[in-house]
């Protein structure tokens, strides 16, 4: 944390200029995020929101008032942090780190009203951990990048823990016992006031099927989610948690506005259909969590059609379980390589993959696994293509479309 810390310091402190929400957990961090940003810019506020990673442009990743920035001014508050900074060029910082400071930078430059930080990898030494949050958050702690954070929950939930601020209020997913037992035990050495689901708040579905939501001070009804999938409604509820606590806090925002930010997010790459005939869907599940939530929304949104799978994986990440739980359920499985020095070559896991579905297909590029995917979902009635594993994959998939889209138009 020093080098970022000194950079701040170098920059005078942006991250003192505005109030901040700030985001851990392992699952549901960006969607969270995405609704707390759009309820407090329909609330009137100039809203800072910083999430990663980006899917098909690195700008995704600084937004003010819902718009990327651009190009020109990326670059101008690059020099200018470098400026004031040298020492990033000698003493180099991860791509991350400067990312981070540059991001903060921006926002102080921009006087944005309140901003929405979504951690990196962890949460101790992850770089936002230097921002100076009004609210932290916590949403569902599970396994993922264990190298770096440990091999249990409790030892994943104390990394994530490490955003706690001393009495700094903190909202609560609710949590498997092992990693809550941690963030509690956290939140009670510091001082940390908790708001934690199912106690304090909660989601629910009526029996009309209509959404509702009751929580420390706000009972909302026939509430509309722009986000699909049942897993969105915890994300919901985590999301007007905070936002109830920002209130607290003094962020003027309203249960109108909360209602309006949940019917107006938008965060690509979570179950979005990109294209149609047939319908290809882009999901971002790259742990088993994940994957268990995505599969809930399938049956929800997608049940009974066959399953035409593009699967690409990074070398790190648990694929194992990923695969038991989806190849099975998939008629035809397309591995790809992923546009990444971290991708695991398809070739390294097709046995595994051929022993847990009939029809596996091992391509050398993504162009391949989707034609061939494409393929398969035309030759069945209803056929399905899913493209998941990593978000590199789903960034991939949408730039790919976008190229093809605009070839064909120029053809036109």
């Amino acid at each position: 944390m020093e080098r970022v810390k000194d950079a701040l310091a170098s920059l005078d402190h942006p991250e003192r200029d505005f109030p901040a929400l700030h985001v851990a957990g392992t699952n549901g961090k960006g969607s969270t995020c995405a609704f707390v940003a759009s309820a407090l810019q329909a609330a009137g506020h100039r809203v800072g929101l910083y999430t990663s990673p980006h899917l098909v442009r690195v700008n995704e990743r600084i937004r003010v008032a819902g718009d990327d920035i651009s190009d020109d001014v990326f670059g101008q508050r690059i020099l200018e942090v470098l400026e004031r900074y040298p020492s990033a060029l000698s003493d180099p910082m991860t791509y991350f780190e400067f990312g981070t400071v540059v991001a903060l930078w921006h926002f102080s430059r921009e006087r944005v009203d309140v901003a929405v930080l979504e951690t990196g990898l962890g949460g101790r030494l992850d770089a936002t951990t230097a921002a100076n949050p009004l609210v932290t958050c916590i949403t569902p702690v599970s396994f993922d990048h264990m190298e770096y954070l440990g091999h249990t929950l409790r030892e994943i939930a104390g990394e994530k823990a490490g955003i706690f601020k001393p009495h700094v209020p903190v909202v609560l997913a609710r949590q498997d016992p092992e990693a809550l037992d941690m963030l509690l035990l956290r939140a009670e050495h510091l001082g940390v006031p908790v708001r934690l689901e199912g106690r304090d708040f909660e989601f629910a579905v009526r029996d009309t099927g209509r959404l509702a939501y009751q929580g420390l001070a706000w009972t909302l009804e026939d509430l509309t989610l722009s986000l699909r999938g049942p897993y969105q409604r915890q994300n919901a509820a985590v999301a007007l948690a905070c936002l109830e606590v920002l209130q607290a806090q003094g962020v003027a925002v309203t249960p109108e506005a909360a209602r309006v930010g949940l019917a107006t997010a938008r965060w690509p790459g979570r179950l979005e259909e990109v294209a149609a005939r047939p319908p290809v869907v882009v999901d971002g599940a790259h742990n088993p969590a994940g994957v268990a939530v995505l599969l809930e929304a399938l049956r929800a949104l997608y049940a009974g059609r066959p399953l035409h799978l593009v699967f690409g994986v990074v070398a790190d990440k648990d694929r194992g379980p990923m695969m038991r739980a989806l190849f099975p359920l998939a008629t035809s499985v397309h591995l790809t390589p992923l546009d990444t020095s971290r991708s695991l070559p398809p070739e390294r896991y097709a046995d595994e993959a051929r022993a847990l579905c009939s029809r596996v297909v091992v391509h050398g590029s993504l162009e391949e696994a989707l034609a061939g995917a494409r393929g398969d979902a035309d030759a069945t009635a209803d056929g399905l293509v899913l493209c998941t594993g990593s978000l590199f994959l789903v960034g991939a998939v949408k730039r790919l479309l976008a190229r093809n889209l605009g070839a064909m138009q120029h053809r036109q």
